[in-house]
């Protein structure tokens, strides 16, 4: 037991040592590549200055995403260093067996995966909101996803009229950065999908409370006309197919409408799904089914981000087998670039998975699931075979 503690404070301070160097250097390669791409977007008001403050604010959601390759790097080089020279050989002729080296390295992992969940979870997903505001306060201009026209939202309300629950296709082209939605069409269907209001607004304001200000409002309302009936002859049978309809078009300066839109809903417009705290990720989940809308994308995303931290204890239980490769095995250098190449073949799977489960409707949490449990299958069967040998 006392060469245990021994052993973990030991390679703690190893371990803890390096992947300081190694998360920095890490770090710097990202920003750097990051403020090159960002340097094509700079102009008179988006300067080079104001586009390193957004790279930097970026930095925490890189730190998220680096974290589980810096650890196996790191956890990789101090592994062999104690190969090369022998002192690992020694803490095993000590007693030390593979069952406790690996339950020590998840003791030394468990702060780095809280320190994961901070960044992916709270500093991460604010300071990339705030990086996007500050380049669109910038530049003067709006952001939008998914279609040219910008993103679209479903959405549902009461009929003030007590006509049932009617159903709501929002497209909004922007988002200021204090929140203000701009370009606004609104399509409007009765509780029989049937299209009666066509809204468009130049701009929109939460006043909390689910409830929206429109400003410069355009309506086109449509009113079904019934064929008119004698009352001599049996009443004329109604073409389902073909209805008649009168517009009637109306301007207002402003519109009170009540919705279960919030800003924190169409804040998917600023920050990717990838990069979105589970809180908001449940929240919009949430919304989409309410909505009897495809979740799935959403949903991995979610898993993804609640399994990403412990992803650092299959990092370092892929690095143990390296502690038993001596000297003549390889250079530590080549061990090294081992794990890089390691690391990096874990992310892209990750990435590769999410959209493989994406594609073949997987349940999320199995296309969430499957990277880190091949990579801890392959951690497993590597370390019972340089224990057998």
């Amino acid at each position: 037991m006392r060469i245990l503690r021994v052993y973990e404070r030991y390679f703690g301070r190893l371990v803890y040592g390096v992947f300081a160097f190694i998360l920095f250097a890490v770090l710097s390669l990202f920003v750097f590549f990051d403020m090159l791409n960002e340097l094509e977007n700079v102009n008179a008001q988006y300067t080079s200055l104001v586009a390193l403050f957004h790279v930097l604010l970026q930095a925490p959601t890189r730190v998220y995403e680096v974290l589980p390759i810096a650890v196996l790097i790191s956890a990789i080089y101090v592994f062999s260093q104690l190969a090369s020279q022998s002192e690992f050989t020694i803490f095993r002729v000590a007693g030390l067996n593979t069952r406790q080296a690996l339950f020590s390295l998840f003791k030394l992992a468990v702060p780095l995966a809280i320190v994961t969940f901070i960044f992916g979870e709270f500093i991460g997903p604010r300071a990339e909101q705030y990086a996007q505001k500050i380049k669109l306060e910038a530049i003067g201009a709006t952001v939008s996803a998914g279609f040219r026209s910008g993103v679209w939202v479903k959405d549902r309300d009461q009929d003030p009229a007590g006509g049932g629950e009617i159903t709501r296709f929002v497209n909004v082209a922007g988002l200021q950065p204090d929140q203000t939605i701009t370009g606004i069409t609104i399509y409007e269907f009765d509780p029989q999908y049937r299209l009666r209001v066509i809204r468009v607004a130049e701009e929109g304001r939460y006043q909390g409370g689910q409830s929206w200000e429109l400003q410069g409002v355009s309506e086109t309302r449509f009113t079904e006309l019934m064929p008119q009936a004698d009352p001599a002859k049996p009443a004329p049978p109604r073409d389902a197919l073909a209805p008649d309809f009168r517009a009637e078009q109306l301007k207002f300066p402003r519109v009170a409408m009540h919705s279960e839109l919030t800003p924190q809903i169409l804040s998917v417009l600023l920050v990717t799904p990838e990069r979105m705290s589970t809180l908001d990720l449940f929240r919009y989940i949430r919304h989409l089914r309410d909505n009897k809308q495809d979740t799935q994308r959403y949903e991995i995303a979610f898993w993804k981000k609640v399994i990403y931290p412990l992803t650092l204890f299959v990092m370092v239980a892929l690095a143990l087998p390296f502690a038993y490769l001596h000297a003549r095995a390889g250079a530590v250098g080549v061990k090294v670039f081992g794990g890089i190449m390691l690391g990096l073949s874990f992310h892209l799977s990750n990435t590769l998975f999410s959209h493989v489960g994406l594609l073949h409707t997987w349940p999320p949490i199995i296309s969430a699931l499957v990277p880190g449990t091949l990579y801890l299958t392959v951690a497993l069967l590597a370390l019972r075979w340089v224990d057998r040998h």
